[in-house]
């Protein structure tokens, strides 16, 4: 150990308690910038988004709905009416045998797709509509809906019952990057026929006559 860091230690264990705190705090104050800089930059984790959870979570009559979101448009832009939304969410029941029969989206689109529906929920058997391709699509939004929002959804179960949750709406960034939005539907090929060309029939040709040959 040096002298001069000697000297500090030995002026420090003199001083009163208020001392070593106004000492500490002028140590922090120093370090306080580099610690900063070390945080500095594009990716920063300070700059990023970091969400608290991927979605709502809630039990409803003995079935666990967890990680409800719907997937927006990517940070920045909006989805127009008339598009469709991918709704992901996962389902865990917890009492006898239900089906997830419907899902509705009132105010926001004219109808939700799920896919094979009835959904099936077996007792204490996980079910998920996480993917990779969206089992239940928001079709034909009535409204343009933008990340950072929450839009009502209706889920009716067999056994259970409806139940309405606020959805949060995420943007496909960040921690939902890798989920897919609906596929586009896929215009069907036009057939152009070609104008039929009718031909007329030409005209018959009588036979010449034979001339006769006296003998």
């Amino acid at each position: 150990m040096n002298e001069e860091a000697f000297a500090v230690i030995r002026a420090s264990s003199g001083k009163t308690a208020a001392g070593r705190l106004l000492l500490g705090a002028g140590v922090l104050a120093i370090l306080a910038p580099a610690i900063a800089g070390c945080e500095a930059g594009a990716g920063a984790p300070t700059l990023e988004y970091h969400p608290a959870a991927p979605g709502v979570e809630t039990t409803f009559n003995g079935i666990e709905i967890s990680d409800a979101f719907v997937l927006g448009a990517p940070s920045g832009s909006t989805l127009p009416s008339g598009s469709s939304a991918s709704l992901f969410l996962s389902l865990y029941n917890h009492g006898s045998a239900d089906a997830l029969e419907s899902a509705t989206a009132p105010g926001t689109a004219s109808s939700i797709t799920l896919t094979n529906a009835p959904v099936s929920l077996p007792t204490a058997d996980p079910v998920s509509l996480m993917g990779p391709q969206p089992q239940a699509v928001l079709e034909n939004l009535t409204a343009p809906i933008t990340a950072g929002g929450s839009i009502p959804v209706t889920l009716t179960f067999q056994h259970a019952g409806s139940i309405t949750l606020q959805v949060p709406v995420e943007p496909q960034s960040y921690y939902w990057s890798t989920y897919s939005a609906p596929a586009s539907p896929t215009a069907s090929p036009t057939t152009t026929t070609s104008p039929t060309t009718t031909t007329s029939p030409s005209p018959a040709t009588s036979p010449s006559p034979t001339a006769s040959t006296t003998p």
